[in-house]
């Protein structure tokens, strides 16, 4: 035997003891997992160009992306799942909004938050007049809480 077959033999040797002792198997199934691990082994070492270069993602096309952004929410072209708002579902597999858009070939101005929620939370800030700097507070009587009269100026004579 040459010295590969010889090491892979090892290897192989290796990683059952240390399965096999961690894991119940059939004894039937034995020889389907040396089957598997030798396969995968042997894989390791091969030429490069054996190897299925790894495909990227389809890209989407435009009616997959229109179909994607429903009222009540946006689905991952992830793991196909609606989400309100895709900034937290990003963060957590460690994508930015940007690198989402590049690897599924979505336009930049694709959106994060579903439309529902981005007209619920634009109706509560008008409410709430927020973004508007010049507006002056609503006038009182003049008295404080404690019921004294507000401060006049302090004249100097």
């Amino acid at each position: 035997m040459d010295d590969n077959s010889e090491r892979l033999r090892e290897l192989v040797s290796d990683v059952a003891a240390a399965y096999f002792s961690n894991s119940s198997v059939a004894p039937a199934e034995v020889s389907n997992v040396l089957a598997q691990i030798t396969a995968s082994l042997s894989a390791i070492g091969g030429p490069r160009e054996a190897r299925p270069a790894p495909a990227g993602p389809a890209k989407p096309s435009a009616a997959d992306i229109a179909a994607s952004i429903r009222p009540d929410g946006l689905v991952s072209f992830e793991d196909g799942r609606v989400y309100k708002t895709l900034r937290r579902h990003l963060n957590r597999l460690g994508v930015t909004p940007n690198q989402y858009r590049e690897k599924w070939g979505l336009p930049a101005g694709y959106p994060l938050v579903a439309p529902s929620l981005s007209e619920l939370r634009s109706t509560m800030a008008r409410q709430k007049q927020l973004g508007r700097a010049n507006i002056e507070p609503p006038r009182g009587s003049g008295r404080r809480k404690n019921g004294s009269a507000t401060p006049k100026a302090i004249s100097t004579r």
